[in-house]
Order: structure tokens, then C-alpha cells, then sequence
């Protein structure tokens, strides 16, 4: 089985809409992201895609997050590399990661959400490379999962 085989397997145990707008997300991301290594993890909570310039999860830069009810769009080098976010679209308040739900992957789109992204790109402790290939790896299956449909 691919890896591509695997996360629609991973979408599917969620209602059709929050798999279509996880799918709709990742579409976008990875086109704007092409380079990008896309890292999954299938944990107890969520499921997690991860878009770096290398494998290694300490570099990653974004997450598409998928909860029961909704996505969210995380940053994961922006709260300690100082984000300007003065439309005050970032939530949470861990040290490390903000994030965005995303109403659909429309809000990929929207002007303020996309300087927040090209922020962290600019900030990023190790920069995407144009020349790189990237690719998608399965990263991690949690044995234990919370249910992915809401109850």
C-alpha cells in the first residue's frame, strides 16, 4: 500500500465533509508547497500532515491538523519566531505552536493568512528548498485512537 493509499484510509474514518475539507487543504498546500516533505502521523487525538523541508519533524513548518469536527492550519515555528499577526487570527497559547481553523480551504487564501505564511517560510529555522523533492511519509499509526467521527 502507498503512502498516498494510507492517508485516504486515515480521511476516510472521518464524516465525508471534514475528509473533503482535510483533502481540500492539503491540495492547496501542497500546491503551494510543492518541495515540501509531508510527514503523517495518525495519533490519539488527530491526524497530523506535516510540511517541512527535511524529514525531521524539529524542522517541519506547518501542520494541516484533522479533529472530528474540524481542520486547523498550525504554525510551528511562528509563536517563538515572533509572527506579526495583527488581525489576531492565531489561536492557542503553547510556546511553540499557533494555529487557524479553517472555516474551508478557502481561508488558505485569504490575504492575512497567507502573510502569515509567507512569515513563517521567511522565518524558519531551515528553509524550503526549491530544488528539493520532497514526498509523503507515514511517520507514526497510534495503536490507541479517539474516535474520528463525532459522537
Amino acid at each position: 500500500m502507498t503512502a498516498d493509499d494510507q492517508l485516504a484510509g486515515f480521511l476516510a474514518k472521518y464524516t465525508p465533509e471534514v475528509a473533503a475539507q482535510a483533502e481540500d487543504a492539503l491540495a492547496k498546500m501542497r500546491q503551494r508547497l510543492p518541495n515540501a516533505f509531508q510527514m503523517v502521523y495518525d495519533n490519539y487525538n488527530a491526524l497530523v500532515i506535516g510540511f517541512g523541508p527535511t524529514e525531521r519533524p524539529s524542522e517541519a513548518i506547518f501542520s494541516i491538523v484533522v479533529y472530528p469536527r474540524y481542520v486547523s492550519l498550525c504554525f510551528l515555528q511562528g509563536a517563538t519566531q515572533g509572527l506579526s499577526d495583527p488581525q489576531k487570527l492565531l489561536q492557542g497559547g503553547g510556546n511553540t505552536v499557533r494555529h487557524i481553523r479553517l472555516d474551508s480551504a478557502a481561508t488558505l487564501d485569504e490575504p492575512a493568512v497567507q502573510q502569515l505564511m509567507e512569515q513563517s517560510l521567511e522565518l524558519a529555522m531551515v528553509p524550503l528548498e526549491p530544488s528539493a523533492q520532497g514526498g509523503l511519509f507515514i511517520r507514526s499509526i497510534s495503536a490507541k485512537q479517539r474516535p474520528r467521527r463525532p459522537t
